[in-house]
């Protein structure tokens, strides 16, 4: 994080001049040193004092300050954890601000699951359950923090202790809907909250459309579970669609105004949901079937015992592999020390029982 990175955010020029500069230049400092040192962009005045009334160091350096009280954190176009999924299309932000993990958005599999803030019973069941098999698998489920669909795939996900990230229309600072702030603690806790927008941005209508092409540009699959037919899911479809990333709609009944978007997509050649080894199958991997809640803890007791050794590895490596919330994962770890499975060191790093081994 840096103040270039805080400047190149402010830039009020088009995405594709945006994707220009990315393009000709190895980072972002360069740019702001083509643009004040080489002085390559003072032929064009309007350019020119776009990029000016962006370098406002008194204004940048308070929101770098800000950022990091309050455990933000942003990372640029050039850095290594920026998504290779993002930067293979030509709408990409340049920067991307984040609360939580994101470095976990890069392990595995993604699907957006998204639909309509007005829903239905059905389709929150539908977003529960889909989000629930897909955590169950490891695999990361993204959205929006919107009310209906959006938000019940979060906690979907988050039941089973799954990675879930949340693209916002907002500064990451900013909680909305207010009623998601339990969701939206908890989703940083297992992934994170991730915004194009500048941190304490309010969450204009116009932004949303906007962040609906990462949701999509991040994901491997996108579910539409429920959409009326001016749906602004319909958005994040038509993203998809220009990027190459495959859709599956849940059909719904052809009298219900929650499914006459989705219905429609699948009329116009979309996947069709029927069963969840749908979604699998599109992705190309074998389907495991969700475990009951027994087997499920014998499943992670095994993953967590499967990556330790003789050689110690902190908490926070067993994490990173076995995609298991720490608070859950030290519970774990204390019924494996009880059972004499494990070994404590240093009270951080963990390694399997030499007798046993």
């Amino acid at each position: 994080m840096s103040i270039y990175d805080l400047w190149f955010s402010r830039l009020k020029i088009n995405l594709k001049d945006k994707i220009r500069l990315l393009k000709t230049h190895d980072s972002i400092e360069n740019i702001w040193i083509s643009v004040f040192k080489k002085n390559e962009f003072n032929s064009n005045k309007k350019i020119y004092e776009k990029f000016l009334n962006a370098w406002k160091l008194e204004e940048l350096k308070k929101m770098y300050y800000y950022m990091k009280q309050n455990n933000i954190n942003c990372i640029n176009y050039y850095d290594s954890l920026y998504p290779q999924k993002l930067k293979n299309h030509d709408d990409a932000p340049g920067v991307l601000f984040f609360k939580g993990k994101f470095n976990l958005i890069n392990n595995g599999l993604t699907v957006g699951i998204v639909g309509s803030r007005d829903c239905s019973l059905y389709g929150k069941n539908v977003a529960i359950n889909i989000a629930n098999d897909l955590a169950r698998n490891n695999i990361n489920v993204i959205s929006g923090m919107a009310r209906g669909i959006d938000s019940m795939a979060h906690k979907g996900a988050l039941k089973e202790d799954g990675r879930t990230f949340a693209v916002l229309g907002c500064g990451v600072d900013v909680i909305y809907p207010k009623e998601n702030a339990d969701i939206y603690k908890q989703i940083q806790e297992s992934g994170c909250v991730i915004s194009e927008f500048e941190p304490k941005t309010k969450p204009f209508s116009w932004n949303f459309p906007l962040r609906n092409r990462i949701i999509s540009g991040l994901s491997d699959l996108l579910i539409v579970v429920e959409a009326g037919e001016k749906s602004g899911s319909l958005i994040t479809v038509n993203y998809a669609l220009q990027q190459g990333v495959d859709v599956i709609a849940v059909p719904g009944s052809i009298s219900s105004k929650f499914s006459k978007g989705t219905n429609e997509l699948i009329k116009d050649g979309a996947y069709i949901f029927t069963k969840l080894q749908d979604i699998y199958s599109i992705l190309g991997i074998k389907y495991e079937k969700s475990l009951n809640k027994k087997q499920n803890i014998e499943k992670k007791y095994n993953k967590i015992y499967s990556v330790l050794s003789d050689v110690p590895m902190h908490i926070d490596k067993i994490v990173e592999i076995t995609n298991i919330d720490i608070k859950y994962l030290y519970e774990l770890l204390f019924e494996m020390q009880v059972k004499k499975h494990v070994n404590c060191i240093d009270g951080s790093f963990y390694v399997k029982n030499q007798q046993l081994i």
